[in-house]
């Protein structure tokens, strides 16, 4: 399958670098390979401009994005974070460095003994974003990645359910893609701000063949599609996993794809509009103070840009 077809046309790079800072550096980086300092110039306007600069002003003094309910305001704290560091705010600035300065100050987990909210809570869903955050933003946490290391189930993955006690149902010894998802992306940012181990790589690969094994959405016993919903494709993802995020994950981490991703691969072409374009399959019902792209149907850069530059990895490397 040669995917030359589906490469970018100029009118597809013009409509993407004609948005919003967070999608041109992207844009500029995976797809149209600038010079560094060009790269670097586009990328710090995320913290000044659109997207990145209106959720930045949003956080309140008390360090959160939410509202009265603290838990309700901590997951869209949690939420608010991920999608800054998806968007690529750079670490280094001056409004990042206050704004992750009221996170470690003033969030805590009350119900947890007022734990520090970057050490993370008990659902390894959670804790995996955590860990990511903390390693983007501030310094890796040791003590939430070996927790994570501890939570990992036989086959290869990880699950909430497996952690969490419900009185409806026992402890769950299969993993969830959700949580999965999640821990890896955790797992891989701690690798990348320097705490590279034997037992990290060993538990991220045990994860990832965890989703390759399952051709990235389909049932190991059965062959059949764990959830349709997994063929739609968000953004942002929230905890929710998708064979886009999913695809996207192995490209970022660097795996070489293999049979295991094809079908998971031509997922991704049939998502694709005639006028090459992806759009915007679903909305979760997370929220975030922010809207970015909300009109489902219509076609959306976020999607478009992580399709082609999935579609880019999957062709370069056959």
């Amino acid at each position: 399958m040669r995917l030359q077809q589906y490469a970018p046309r100029p009118a597809h790079l013009k409509w993407l670098l004609d948005s919003d800072a967070a999608i041109r550096w992207q844009v500029m980086r995976d797809l149209t390979y600038e010079a560094p300092n060009a790269i670097a110039d586009e990328r710090s306007r995320v913290a000044t401009e659109g997207w990145g600069g209106q959720l930045l002003a949003r956080q309140s003094r008390t360090g959160n994005w939410g509202g009265p309910s603290e838990d309700r305001g901590l997951l869209t704290t949690l939420y608010s974070l991920v999608v800054l560091m998806d968007l690529g705010l750079d670490p280094a600035s001056k409004q990042t460095r206050r704004m992750i300065e009221r996170v470690e100050k003033r969030l805590v987990f009350k119900p947890l003994n007022n734990r520090p909210f970057l050490h993370g809570e008990t659902e390894p869903c959670i804790n995996g974003r955590i860990l990511a955050l903390g390693a983007y933003f501030t310094k890796p946490n040791d003590a939430l990645a070996r927790q994570l290391l501890r939570e990992q189930l036989e086959d290869g993955g990880w699950n909430c359910e497996a952690v969490e006690p419900s009185p409806k149902r026992p402890l769950s010894r299969r993993s969830s893609f959700h949580t999965t998802i999640c821990v890896l992306e955790g797992l891989l940012a701690y690798e990348r701000a320097g705490r590279k181990s034997t037992a990290i790589t060993s538990a991220r690969k045990r994860g990832e063949n965890y989703l390759l094994e399952r051709r990235m959405f389909r049932s190991l016993g059965t062959g059949e599609v764990i959830d349709e919903r997994w063929l739609r494709f968000s953004f942002p993802t929230f905890w929710h996993y998708d064979v886009l995020r999913g695809l996207d994950y192995l490209r970022n981490a660097g795996i070489k794809p293999d049979r295991r991703v094809r079908e998971a691969i031509e997922v991704v072409i049939e998502r694709r509009h005639q006028n090459g374009r992806w759009p915007l399959n679903l909305l979760h019902r997370e929220r975030i103070p922010l809207e970015m792209e909300t009109a489902v149907g219509s076609a959306s850069r976020w999607n478009t840009l992580r399709a082609l530059r999935v579609l880019r990895w999957y062709d370069n490397s056959r």
